[in-house]
């Protein structure tokens, strides 16, 4: 466990899924939703940005170790529960994870080799996990330093506008295949993702 929270963000709309959660979609008979916290919770304290109540993902969230922070302003997109869980930070928090819940490729070992390298690597201000091949993706360790600036995005391009802003103290850290960037965000994707993860 480390002293490092870990943002989970899962507020988002499904917008391309025909009507359908993605979050709530089952991997390995538990939400996706519910899959990404328990790879957080391993590893650190979590923090979860989840739409308005009602919504389902509450459910599945039900019994876990988690700090879950209503996004009033989630249809804004990914930078209101940025916001959001920024401000519910503890004071003392040397830094923050921050990654996407519908990467289901994602391990608490993956999550642990990208707080790894902000230890190996202190001179950085970011830590970003890539692909084999050096795709930037998920998770992303920001130093304390960094959030004021994340707390005052605007709009659903994540964090992107401050990883450019400080393109030369961010520490790039591959991890498996595509795990850092393999997300499903169509039913096209959930289909060709299960049939390759078929028992």
């Amino acid at each position: 466990m480390t002293e490092i929270p870990i943002i989970l963000l899962a507020a988002g709309q499904s917008s391309r899924m025909g009507g359908i959660d993605k979050l709530m979609q089952p991997i390995n008979g538990i939400p996706l939703i519910a899959r990404s916290a328990s790879v957080a919770c391993a590893v650190g304290p979590v923090i979860v940005a989840l739409p308005p109540k009602p919504n389902p993902r509450y459910g599945a969230l039900d019994g876990m170790d988690v700090q879950i922070v209503p996004v009033r302003d989630a249809a804004e997109g990914m930078n209101a529960s940025l916001r959001a869980a920024i401000q519910n930070l503890p004071p003392d928090a040397p830094a923050a994870m921050v990654f996407l819940a519908d990467l289901p490729d994602l391990t608490e070992a993956d999550l642990a080799a990208i707080l790894k390298a902000r230890e190996t690597h202190p001179d950085n201000l970011i830590w970003r996990g890539t692909t084999e091949e050096g795709k930037p993706g998920h998770p992303v360790v920001f130093d304390r330093s960094l959030f004021d600036q994340l707390s005052q995005l605007q709009g659903d391009d994540g964090a992107q506008k401050i990883v450019r802003k400080h393109q030369n103290s961010v520490h790039l850290h591959p991890l498996p295949g595509r795990n850092a960037v393999l997300d499903l965000d169509t039913p096209g994707d959930w289909k060709a993702w299960s049939k390759k993860h078929a028992p």
